[in-house]
């Protein structure tokens, strides 16, 4: 695969780990190549320096680069699940381990990583052109922790 940007991720020391984890979560998904710190590096000989991995289709490249670039909310990854059994499992698969939750589907993984869990149907119900829809459904939301798509179609249902 050769694309010409990908997403870059300084982990502190992390990064193949990361890559390991995020891959067995989605499907077309597989590390790329992993380099290594030679002797005499910055960090032990035979940690993973780069790691290149593709996520669903898409190359990103990671780093262990050590500390003082922790990943911040001004960056995330939006991932859409189209079903609530796909919402639950990549939540509680990346808020596992010492994962947290967020406000309105985002969450921030093991790693530091934030993601944003959301379903294609909440953009159909927030474009309502029915404005009371629309604003009773993004209520709904700003109160969500984890997004439920029962409770966000009711909220638009019964405006």
């Amino acid at each position: 695969m050769t694309q010409k940007i990908s997403p870059f991720l300084w982990f502190d020391t992390e990064a193949e780990q990361a890559a390991e984890f995020y891959v067995s979560l989605f499907d077309d998904s597989r590390i790329v190549s992993v380099s290594r710190y030679p002797d005499g590096g910055p960090m032990p000989a035979g940690q993973a320096l780069g790691v290149s991995f593709v996520l669903e289709g898409l190359e990103f490249q990671a780093l262990n680069g050590g500390p003082g670039h922790p990943f911040t909310d001004a960056i995330s990854l939006f991932t859409r699940a189209e079903t609530q059994a796909e919402i639950d499992r990549l939540w509680d698969a990346l808020t596992a381990d010492g994962g947290e939750p967020g406000p309105c589907g985002w969450l921030t993984d093991r790693f530091g990583l934030k993601w944003q869990i959301v379903p294609p149907l909440l953009a159909e119900l927030l474009a309502d052109p029915d404005p009371a829809k629309a604003a009773a459904t993004l209520d709904v939301m700003m109160r969500m922790s984890k997004l439920d798509l029962a409770a966000l179609q009711a909220a638009h249902d019964e405006a």
